[in-house]
């Protein structure tokens, strides 16, 4: 059966929906399944049509299936041609997505970085200065109360103790990080500062290229990759000073907690995964082993892991940061971000990170301000009501705490266009950045290959057709125009992660998301996704928060909430036990 599936995949098909179809029912009336050197049109029957109609939803008559027939030849001759073509993962589409719509002006912003002034003196326990924010460790490092190689021996002697039960870092760089932090000593000593990140040590998210430094993307066809370049943001980290301690985990190819050689743990309870799929920056950052993490998010992987890990997640507008050097999952929608301990970090690492780069010709040419100063009771936030309805007491502390600012709130229109078959936008631009693998068999050296896995939603993806897909397109234009619409007199929404499609549409949409942390709840041992607590079973104590959404490239606005929200809840600093 494994070799009709490749057979099936490699040449036999018009679309994958033929493909899979056709030869298949073929093979089920004792016909051979054709190989890519097969010629292949008597193999292709109008009984093949009938059965692959089913997967679309269609029906054709007997004459317009016998018209179809003498064009499907050479239909296939230009698909095994197109096959036959050597695409890297680098190299992208020619049609680009852009959050901005016609009729809308994006304001133009200033390069801005004006944080808050922590005035607190330094700890004298190394694990109170590894858990303290980047904020607080900029202005020690600044005043000279503490060296960045000081800070990267912390933080290095933590992963050495720590990471053995949590496998949070694929590839731990202890001779990179001593030499970036020393540099950042000899520039501090000259009185060069170069920005809000100097001396602060990283952790990269496993799917960043670093030169001839092990980029594994988390799977193991890929486990030796070592790239030639530094990524962009590799480079715009360096020159902001910052110090990288290694590579991060990551689910395999951008998915789940699960990479080749474990599955990386929740600090807060280490008998479940930390999500995925930017697990290692979560579960490193929440646990002390690293000042930020560095993620990437296609759908959820930013998101998800900050909230099981009970860190700060930022997912900035699409486009905000340059992604040349990373892999690439969906190039419509992929988008580099910041997991970190308080909220007001997120806007510093962004800082760092945002800007044009040619190399990215989806980047924008916005710049990026945020100011801790601004008073964020002028700001009207949205709600929708039967979210917190739904949602449990840490939800609605979040929205309690917003409303305890002087913010106005009001409720938000969300738009009632159906849109859930805008995942399948997911599962198909995943599918074509690594074609390769389903077709050669390699997915199957993924460690991972349960239903809900990439080798099997790659495989059906391919019964997806081109036409639908860009039906699916066109409803995502229209999502866009429902989300413009709603966003109007609003600077944010507020609401659970992952409450009524929120997070699948904004990630079409491009829109902004900041997770933050505002409580605890009791959770049994979960998977990927969130599940009812079964009856008599053992739970843990784990953190709870809520996302505040904004309008796009206005991430300073929601940093600003978020960070006055964070300060008035009072549950951002607790530790995980045992860290």
């Amino acid at each position: 059966m494994k070799t009709n599936r490749r057979d099936i995949l490699r040449g036999a098909a018009l679309t994958g929906v033929v493909a899979g179809a056709g030869a298949l029912s073929a093979c089920g009336e004792g016909v051979k399944a054709p190989s890519p050197a097969n010629a292949v049109g008597d193999e292709i029957t109008t009984r093949t049509l009938a059965e692959a109609e089913k997967l679309q939803g269609i029906s054709l008559t007997p004459a317009e299936r016998e018209q179809m027939l003498g064009d499907l030849e050479a239909k296939l001759e230009a698909l095994a041609r197109l096959r036959a073509v050597d695409m890297p993962n680098t190299d992208a589409p020619a049609l680009l997505f852009d959050p901005k719509l016609p009729g809308k002006s994006v304001r133009s912003q200033k390069n801005i970085l004006a944080l808050s002034e922590a005035k607190k003196p330094l700890p004298d326990k190394d694990a109170d200065i590894a858990f303290a924010s980047v904020v607080e460790q900029g202005q020690w490092l600044r005043a000279g109360a503490i060296s960045a190689t000081r800070l990267t021996e912390i933080y290095l002697k933590r992963i050495e103790q720590y990471d053995a039960d949590l496998r949070a870092f694929i590839t731990v760089t202890p001779a990179i990080a001593r030499l970036q932090a020393a540099k950042a000593d000899k520039d501090f000593a000259a009185g060069r500062v170069r920005s809000a990140l100097q001396g602060i040590a990283y952790g990269l998210k496993d799917l960043v290229d670093t030169k001839e430094i092990k980029t594994t993307w988390g799977a193991t066809p890929y486990k030796t990759r070592t790239p030639d370049h530094d990524a962009q943001i590799v480079r715009k980290l360096q020159r902001a000073g910052a110090v990288m301690l290694g590579k991060t985990s990551c689910g395999a190819l951008a998915y789940g907690d699960q990479w080749f050689d474990a599955r990386t743990k929740n600090p807060w309870n280490i008998k479940e995964g930390s999500s995925g799929s930017s697990a290692g920056s979560a579960s490193a950052t929440a646990a002390g082993l690293c000042s930020f993490g560095v993620g990437t998010e296609t759908l959820g992987s930013i998101i998800s892991p900050s909230e099981r890990c009970g860190a700060a997640g930022l997912r900035p507008t699409f486009g905000r940061v340059s992604r040349h050097g990373v892999m690439a999952l969906c190039w419509s929608l992929d988008k580099i971000g910041a997991i970190c301990r308080s909220v007001e970090d997120t806007a510093a690492v962004l800082s760092a990170m945002n800007g044009y780069d040619a190399d990215d010709p989806s980047t924008a040419r916005i710049g990026f301000t945020y100011d801790s100063a601004v008073d964020v009771a002028g700001m009207t936030v949205g709600y929708v009501p039967a979210w917190f309805e739904e949602g449990d007491a840490a939800d609605r502390a979040g929205l309690e705490a917003l409303r305890g600012l002087g913010v106005t709130v009001k409720e938000f229109a969300w738009p009632e266009l159906s849109f859930d078959a805008l995942i399948e936008i997911v599962l198909v631009e995943s599918a074509a950045a690594f074609a390769e693998l389903t077709l050669s068999g390699g997915d199957d050296e993924l460690v991972w290959q349960e239903p809900q896995a990439w080798p099997n939603t790659w495989r059906a993806a391919r019964f997806i057709s081109a036409v639908d897909y860009v039906q699916m397109d066109r409803l995502r234009r229209k999502l866009m125009q429902d989300m413009r619409m709603a966003f109007e007199g609003f600077d944010a929404l507020i609401g659970p992660h992952f409450a009524g499609g929120a997070l699948l549409a904004t990630n079409m949409t491009g829109h902004p998301q900041l997770a933050l942390r505002t409580g605890f709840a009791q959770k049994p041992n979960r998977t990927l996704a969130t599940s009812e607590t079964p009856e008599g079973a053992e739970t843990f104590r784990v953190p709870r928060g809520v996302s505040l959404w904004g309008d796009l490239f206005q991430e300073g606005k929601i940093i600003a909430l978020g960070a006055a929200m964070e300060k008035a809840l009072g549950v951002s600093s607790e530790r995980p036990p045992g860290f």
